[in-house]
């Protein structure tokens, strides 16, 4: 039941909040990568290093490196089938948002006392 839901409001011609066009992009951008090789469902690990490198690069840093691309892939290959899939995926936009949150947060300026 929740599925159709999602998918009626997915489909919907109503305006969409931040945070739903927020999660349909990351349906979107994963659905970009996933399945050039192989498993349409799943990224492999040159479909996850390009989409590190076209998507994420401004917080990753050097996404061409092979050992860094090595290191997330390990990372988030919760099941090590050698694959990401979309839960495994999302973990990793999870943890960089909160990084950037807890990054943002400790560079406010202290308030006056």
């Amino acid at each position: 039941m929740r599925s159709l839901l999602l998918l009626h409001s997915m489909s919907s011609t109503e305006p969409t909040s931040n945070l739903e066009n927020a999660m349909q992009l990351m349906i979107q951008t994963f659905h970009k990568y996933s399945g050039k090789e192989g498993d349409r469902f799943t990224l492999s690990r040159g479909e996850l290093k390009e989409l590190l490198t076209e998507e994420l690069g401004n917080y990753l840093g050097n996404a061409q490196d092979k050992d860094a691309v090595d290191k997330v892939m390990g990372d988030l290959d919760a099941n090590n089938d050698g694959e990401v899939d979309f839960t495994e995926f999302i973990i990793l936009v999870g943890a960089l948002t909160v990084a950037c949150n807890d990054f943002f947060n400790d560079k406010k300026p202290e308030e006056n006392k």
